[in-house]
């Protein structure tokens, strides 16, 4: 048996990720986009590692992500007076329940219309 002190274990918490992702083949981007922002919710013990999470997910997917803003997790996004829909709370509790990543929301960029 180990003597070592057991670290105490940090609970799982939602983050609320926005990711800009470039083109690469296979991305299933519609053929004209530049890119794509998709709007994450992401579990972890904390924001790096739900945003390491999120990152080695899209790139397992075939997706190019350049860039994360990370918003908080819920409480702290409501403390900085955001609203939350119903709906983006069940997505938020179902990444929590599954520990996993889920885009809620994918935007494409086009150059022109």
């Amino acid at each position: 048996m180990s003597d070592k002190p057991q670290k105490p274990k940090r609970p799982q918490q939602v983050y609320t990720l926005l990711v800009q992702i470039g083109r690469k083949t296979g991305d299933g981007l519609p053929k004209a986009a530049t890119g794509a922002a998709l709007m994450v919710y992401a579990s972890g013990v904390d924001e790096d590692e739900a945003v390491r999470e999120t990152v080695a997910i899209l790139k397992q997917a075939d997706l190019n992500p350049l860039d994360v803003t990370g918003y908080g997790t819920l409480e702290e996004r409501i403390a900085q007076g955001h609203e939350i829909e119903a709906d983006e709370r069940e997505l938020m509790d179902r990444a929590l329940a599954e520990n996993s990543v889920i885009v809620a929301q994918m935007t494409p960029f086009f150059d022109k219309p």
